[in-house]
């Protein structure tokens, strides 16, 4: 479904674009979604809308087939520190996760509730991890959902491609950065 309107009380939600990980994955699905969801930020802001900058830290204790387990070494210095892109600004506010969901045990629907957020735009990596668990999880809450699908990356295409095209429009609205950034300044 193409995006139809930005709520009048609309937040940004920007999920583990950190150093860590951002450095790690240098292919350019993931420099052009760091490049669109900084330009997303940017109008936010321009517009006094929330942007909710989103690290993580952590995850969840259970055994896997990937064989990662919460018990793995500790991540080195820095690993979940915001990336510079990003221009942290004070009007943000960070949540930090320790699963995969933004919402899971972190006060982010608290603080979107409190604001008085009633739709959250989405960008991120992984689209199939961090961004699809966190859309999810505001659809559960109640949250109208837009993806921005040029504005999140994954190590892998095909699973970017299938949270995209059969997950995502099952949760939200999909757009471009550019239809997000046209939309918001279209309705303030």
């Amino acid at each position: 479904m193409p995006l139809t309107t930005i709520d009048p009380s609309t937040a940004l939600v920007v999920v583990d674009l950190q150093k860590g990980i951002v450095s790690a994955l240098t292919d350019a699905p993931v420099t052009a979604s760091v490049k669109q969801t900084t330009h997303l930020a940017t109008e936010f802001r321009r517009h006094g809308l929330p942007v909710i900058l989103v690290n993580v830290t952590g995850r969840a204790p259970g055994r896997t087939d990937t064989g990662r387990s919460a018990n793995s070494a500790a991540p080195p210095a820095g690993w979940a520190d915001l990336i510079d892109e990003l221009d942290v600004r004070p009007t943000d506010h960070l949540i930090t996760k320790r699963r995969r969901s933004a919402f899971h045990d972190t006060g982010l629907d608290t603080l979107l509730r409190d604001l008085g957020v009633t739709q959250v735009v989405l960008t991120g990596i992984a689209t199939s991890s961090g961004v699809e668990s966190t859309a999810r999880s505001a659809s559960d809450h109640g949250y109208h959902v837009v993806l921005v699908t040029d504005a999140m990356g994954d190590p892998d295409p095909e699973a970017h491609r299938h949270s995209v095209e059969r997950v995502f429009p099952k949760l939200g609205e999909t757009a471009t950065t550019a239809e997000v950034v046209d939309m918001v300044e279209a309705t303030r």
